[in-house]
């Protein structure tokens, strides 16, 4: 019995009463009692969402945009979504490792017991997350900088998506949400070094890392789909057998994950392209600038 360390270490810091008081809707997912766990609630907060942003963007428009002011809120913001983010990933991994290692990978993504009660509690936390999150777009709009839609669609998006593959129980999960973390980890911790004014050169890799995620993501998930169609519905087709979880969540999953996948690369060749071309132009001017400068000091020299 492989020993849970950091989740041991995690329960022993929780005060008694807070363990014992603890409903169980909030550690398992029950439709209906779970927080945000029913469709018009989750319709609610994305619209609530979008109201908030688009109208404080109105409410902004005439206002100076607020820098110093939130420069701390936004720091702490981004420090404890780097450190959240990175002490689920390690209680998802140390709870997901042992299955794989036990079970082979297979097992790991597709077989119903690697739906582990720890490992829905852990989802629920992520999905609860996703919402957190959209505090990202409420800084943007006090900071007035624009709204880019794969930014407003990717956070919105991803509420659903949890939301969905929470109600179809699809052992795939972990796969998705594991790399999500580790992504989430480098970009928040950029965003608080930029916050500090630490200069970080690896804005670019964050982007690059986003884009092997979703690559990763859909192979994976792909996989996991075929071979529960294949085996539900072909069973002539060459497959490893069915895969758990319901058939709307794989639906959205590959739906929403292979939009992203498309809208980030657009974004990467968008933005760094632009960035390439400027510095190029740069480049070019300067080259021109020095060899002007050059001809006018040899001219003397005759």
């Amino acid at each position: 019995m492989v020993s849970s360390v950091i989740y041991d270490t995690v329960v022993a810091a929780i005060p008694a009463h807070i363990k014992a008081q603890t409903p169980v809707h909030l550690l398992a997912w029950i439709p209906g009692k779970s927080p945000l766990s029913t469709v018009p609630s989750i319709v609610a907060a994305v619209i609530t969402y979008l109201a908030v942003i688009f109208g404080g963007r109105e409410l902004m428009k005439n206002r100076a945009p607020l820098t110093t002011s939130i420069k701390l809120p936004f720091l702490v913001h981004n420090l404890a979504l780097t450190f959240g983010s990175g002490l689920l990933l390690a209680l998802m991994l140390e709870e997901v490792v042992p299955i794989v290692r036990r079970n082979g990978l297979f097992y790991g993504i597709c077989g119903e017991g690697a739906w582990t009660m720890k490992l829905e509690t852990y989802y629920m936390i992520n999905y609860y997350f996703k919402y957190w999150e959209l505090v990202d777009t409420v800084f943007l709009v006090l900071k007035k900088k624009p709204l880019q839609f794969l930014h407003v669609y990717h956070h919105s998006a991803t509420a659903v998506l949890c939301f969905s593959q929470l109600h179809g129980k699809t052992s795939v999960s972990w796969v998705v949400i594991c790399l999500n973390l580790a992504v989430h980890v480098l970009m928040y911790f950029y965003y608080a070094l930029t916050s500090l004014k630490i200069p970080c050169p690896w804005k670019k890799s964050v982007t690059t890392a986003q884009i092997t995620q979703f690559v990763i993501d859909l192979v994976v998930v792909y996989y996991a789909a075929y071979s529960y169609f294949a085996s539900t519905y072909a069973p002539h087709l060459p497959h490893h057998g069915t895969c758990a979880g319901k058939e709307h969540a794989a639906v959205s999953g590959i739906v929403c994950l292979t939009s992203y996948l498309f809208l980030f690369i657009a974004f990467y060749q968008r933005t760094y392209a632009k960035d390439k071309a400027r510095r190029a132009a740069a480049a070019k001017q300067n080259g021109q600038a020095n060899g002007k400068a050059n001809k006018k000091v040899n001219g003397k020299a005759r």
